[in-house]
């Protein structure tokens, strides 16, 4: 049994001022494993005042310094690897290849950060002015449910290799993946200060970060609607703010694709991490002339999932996070239907065998239309909708018609039409003919899917701010 009562301040793990608790429960049983004291706003203003206390001097440290803090870093979490699974299959259900893949790149991004840093030049000339990059300054980073670890440590990679101290914001919903992750930054023996973690709610947590003075930048994952109310929350004190956010990505098949490739592709976009993605490709835009072989090898490929135990290394698709969210998906099914979409594959309920547990079923409508709700919004759940086109400009059009733009995919024969499609499409990333991305590219979102990148380069320096100094010239 789990009993988190501890943010971690200053260098030490400190018991929390707040008194809310809450109950951590197994997605998978429905049975309480633990029990989460909350940290209130006192809280984060003592993690921010350490880390306005700890900025200083972190912002004066060398690259060479900052990187023999990555690579302790890129260790500890190396050593962490199981219990970072582990904690992330118990704790909201990802399936175990899922978890291990999580648990290996929160290493990954303190190892990529820290080759960056080899060649980086944080002062350059340009004409008469030297351009000096210099850390934005303190900064609080806000992770979601769904990917704390990795979140975590892509986002404190990028502002540790800038020099920038940190507060982070995980999700009340992810305390035990957090619990490890924080364990292994204290074993990494950073100066105290430089990286505070407390677990509270966003009205008063989250809100002191968007609004205190102190904090200088924000770097947030999450929902578009609680990135909006960030964004305005800083702007009073022009804090920097970059957004990663919802998505609806669409998977466009070309009609020369290879089905018998694209589908389980396509299939594995639609449902990774259960469907709890925002880069999930849940839009799955089918040539009408190819409509049949597609529907019967989409029918086969879900037919195939195995739906169960997140521990069980056959299982595809884990149970949801909570209760609220299987309601919500059963929500959405109705509507399909209503709506007027065609159910291929699963429905309403719990799959077959599956007495407890947050479980539903995978979920596939044909025949839907692009104004349909389950094409319209972010669902977070194994459900997937496929639309048909008849042409290419059709199908383009199609894509891009969504209030987001976070990822996109495209299947063809042809590697310089995808090209042509993937210039086309209005996402911050386009997979051609794959699902795992390049994680020294930039990743971020266009439309309603965010503001800024992270990732490799773009992440460093969205951490660090421009400087010009011009002298005049000697006589």
């Amino acid at each position: 049994m789990w009993h988190i009562q501890e943010a971690y301040i200053d260098g030490a793990f400190v018991r929390v001022e707040g008194q809310e608790e809450i109950d951590i429960v197994s997605p998978a049983t429905e049975e309480v494993v633990g029990r989460l004291t909350l940290a209130n706003r006192e809280d984060a203003k003592r993690a921010i005042a350490a880390a306005g206390g700890a900025q200083s001097g972190l912002g004066r440290t060398t690259p060479a310094e900052r990187i023999t803090m990555l690579r302790r870093l890129q260790d500890t979490m190396l050593y962490c690897s199981s219990a970072i699974r582990d904690a992330t299959i118990e704790e909201y259900g990802g399936p175990v290849a899922r978890a291990q893949w999580v648990a290996n790149y929160a290493a990954q991004c303190f190892a990529i950060a820290a080759e960056l840093l080899e060649d980086y030049a944080f002062t350059y000339q340009v004409g008469t002015a030297r351009v000096h990059m210099i850390p934005a300054g303190v900064s609080a980073l806000i992770a979601p449910w769904n990917s704390t670890a990795g979140t975590i440590c892509s986002k404190l990679a990028s502002a540790i290799a800038a020099g920038c101290a940190v507060v982070i914001k995980p999700s009340e919903l992810s305390p035990l993946q957090t619990q490890v992750v924080t364990e292994a930054i204290h074993a990494a023996g950073l100066p105290a200060g430089a990286v505070n973690v407390v677990i509270g709610r966003g009205y008063d947590v989250g809100d002191e970060l968007s609004t205190n003075e102190q904090i200088q930048r924000i770097s947030f994952t999450g929902s578009t609607g609680t990135g909006k109310l960030i964004a305005r929350a800083g702007l009073a004190t022009m804090k920097r703010v970059s957004l990663a956010l919802s998505g609806k990505s669409a998977s466009v098949v070309l009609d020369d694709a290879d089905l018998g490739r694209a589908i389980p592709l396509a299939i594995r976009a639609a449902f990774t991490n259960s469907g709890q993605a925002c880069v999930a490709g849940t839009r799955l835009l089918i040539p009408r002339s190819r409509m049949t072989e597609a529907l019967e090898r989409v029918r086969r490929e879900v037919d195939a999932l195995r739906v169960g135990d997140p521990h069980d290394p056959h299982t595809s698709i884990g149970p949801l996070v909570n209760a609220a969210q299987v309601e919500r998906i059963q929500r959405f099914i109705q509507r399909g239907k209503e709506q007027g979409a065609t159910l291929i594959a699963g429905g309403e309920g719990r799959p077959e065998g599956l007495t407890r547990g947050w479980y539903v079923r995978p979920t596939v409508f044909a025949d839907v239309r692009n104004d349909m709700d389950i094409a319209r919004e972010e669902i977070f759940g194994p459900v997937l909708s496929i639309l048909p086109y008849d042409n290419e400009e059709e199908a383009v059009a199609m894509a891009n018609d969504s209030p987001y733009g976070l990822q996109a995919y495209v299947f063809s024969a042809d590697a310089v039409r995808a090209d042509r499609v993937a210039g086309r499409l209005q996402a911050g990333m386009v997979l051609i003919n794959r699902v795992d991305p390049e994680l020294m590219a930039p990743f971020g979102g266009v439309k309603q899917s965010g503001i800024g990148r992270e990732f490799g380069l773009a992440g460093l320096e969205a951490f660090l701010e421009v400087k010009t100094v011009a002298a005049a010239q000697q006589p």
